[in-house]
């Protein structure tokens, strides 16, 4: 289809040049007819006997013939320039061509034939521009295919490049002729839908999301998707914050079980109050990650027997340089940008440097997310040995498992768990009745310590629903060996209804915060309860 103008313009250059020397030829031809003529008024204006000349004659003669000769070559030379002029204009047209093709394929994505990452930008602005100018609204959907990686990894990248190729029809199928999608990475498509608010902008999401699960595309079968979406001027007030709330609805998506379409919403979404482009939150947790801007920090974990120190859980705080406010914006940035394993390696590294003090008796509590045991990129060994590095044995390692980004690969995350508790790592999860998530690790991989969250264990004080979801915790972790931890002990009240449950240990701000020392004394629970009632009730 591209090569058709530039053999129209090599044909057209040919037959110019072949008018051209014609046009030379005839110019020619009327020069030697002019100086034909001019000898023949110079011969004309001689006497019939050839002695006498009419010299007004022969002048006008010579002026005829320098005349024809300065015309004609004129003429040779206009002809020329003409000949050069019309060539570089059929090498400019060509050359024109061949750039609008070099720049058609630069916009392109070569596997999926939509536009790739350069033609979403350039697009993205002037959607939002016209939008804008018209005063209608515009709307972006981040669309990121499921289980990529697997299918890679399981049935090879020609397995994995047909699911691209499938998604993208299936978006071809499914779109208006205004909208425009777009290839924007490994694993990542875009949608641009002028004219559609969050609403419309949601049932187009649906009808992509039922399309995927309900079609068969081939060898590929069914696949799903998760799609993020927001939309200009509300909630999005400019381009930036569209990108950004997508993405950000996106990779919520993704961390609270993925396929399923989601909205963008400030109130939920943590990232999106970062008004930062995601370039820039990558650069600044890669800023964190690699220019030592972590300290770490120990908070105790009290036995509830006795009040001795049984270990510490280890946790980091940022650094004065650190472009984040806390260290929950910077694993909700973390997890947003993808570098979440890079983080959890470095804090891992944090806290176990500092770790002198700690007793052969006590242990070293540190957070992972399943998303980083579950890696390839990451080996459960590394931990290892960089406990071993800093003087920590396997027996007072405990890795906790967070539940900040949902268990993408059940499989992977058994084996890197197995993989520790062989060494001597004991595994802990982390968050219990915080949500449904742990509850269904809890019965899906082996622990040996249950941590309740601190809104479980503050509702069971006051709420006896609450208190005999505590009571069948308990009675849960005794019957399978493991340790109960009650997370969040921050008043005497508390306290004493944690010891009714017969719990293991405990950690809170009634014990203590965290802080950079390990050297903790023993407590005396009874006086933590007594102290607090007669203060109280101070005696009259």
């Amino acid at each position: 289809m591209t090569a058709k103008p530039s053999a129209i313009a090599r044909s057209s250059t040919r037959a110019i040049r072949r008018l051209t020397t014609a046009a030379f030829a005839l110019d020619v031809l009327v020069a030697a007819i002019a100086v034909g003529t001019s000898l023949a008024l110079v011969v004309g204006a001689l006497d019939p006997q050839g002695t006498t000349v009419d010299p007004l004659l022969v002048a006008g003669a010579i002026s005829a013939t320098l005349a024809t000769l300065v015309l004609g070559a004129l003429a040779f030379a206009t002809a020329r320039i003409r000949r050069h002029a019309e060539l570089l204009e059929f090498e400019r047209t060509d050359l024109r061509e061949a750039y609008d093709r070099a720049r058609l394929d630069s916009l392109r994505d070569g596997l999926t034939g939509l536009g790739n990452h350069r033609a979403f930008q350039e697009e993205l602005d002037v959607q939002v521009a016209t939008a804008r100018d018209e005063e209608t609204p515009v709307a972006l959907l981040i669309v990121d295919v499921d289980d990529l990686k697997k299918i890679n990894d399981r049935k090879g990248h020609a397995a994995g490049d047909e699911l691209l190729r499938a998604v993208a029809q299936v978006m071809r199928g499914n779109l208006r002729r205004s909208d425009r999608a777009y290839r924007i990475g490994g694993d990542e498509f875009a949608l641009l839908l002028p004219g559609c608010g969050l609403d419309d902008a949601e049932i187009i999401a649906n009808h992509l999301l039922a399309a995927t699960l309900n079609g068969h595309h081939g060898r590929i079968g069914t696949f799903s998707v998760t799609i993020g979406l927001s939309a200009f001027p509300e909630p999005s007030a400019d381009r930036q914050q569209l990108l950004h709330h997508a993405d950000a609805a996106m990779y919520s998506g993704k961390r609270h079980g993925r396929t399923k379409v989601e909205r963008f919403d400030p109130t939920r979404h943590g990232i999106a109050d970062d008004t930062r482009t995601l370039a820039q939150l990558i650069a600044a947790v890669e800023r964190v990650t690699s220019q030592d801007q972590l300290r770490a920090v120990y908070q105790p974990i009290y036995s509830l027997r006795n009040g001795a120190v049984k270990g510490f859980e280890g946790l980091v705080r940022l650094g004065v340089d650190a472009e984040f406010d806390d260290p929950t914006a910077l694993f909700v940035a973390a997890e947003a940008t993808s570098r979440t394993i890079e983080l959890d390696v470095v804090c891992a590294k944090t806290v176990l440097a500092s770790a002198h003090d700690l007793r052969p008796d006590q242990y070293l509590s540190i957070n992972l997310s399943p998303r980083t045991l579950e890696s390839d990129a990451f080996s459960p060994l590394e931990v290892l040995a960089l406990a071993r590095r800093h003087g920590i044995p396997p027996e007072q390692l405990v890795i906790e498992l967070t539940e900040r980004e949902a268990v993408e690969d059940l499989k992977s995350l058994r084996a890197a768990v197995a993989t520790l508790r062989r060494q001597g790592v004991r595994i802990a999860l982390d968050d219990i009745g915080a949500g449904n998530a742990g509850l269904r690790l809890l019965s899906e991989i082996d622990f040996d310590i249950m941590k309740i969250d601190l809104s479980l264990v503050r509702a069971g004080a006051t709420h006896e629903p609450s208190e005999a979801v505590l009571r069948a915790l308990g009675s849960f972790a005794r019957q399978r060996g493991h340790l109960i931890v009650a997370e969040g002990i921050e008043t005497p009240d508390l306290l004493e209804a944690v010891l009714e449950l017969n719990y293991d240990a405990g950690q809170g701000y009634l014990f203590g915060r965290p802080g950079a020392t390990m050297a903790m004394a023993e407590l005396k629970l009874v006086d933590l309860i007594t102290d607090a009632g007669r203060s109280a009730h101070p005696a009259a």
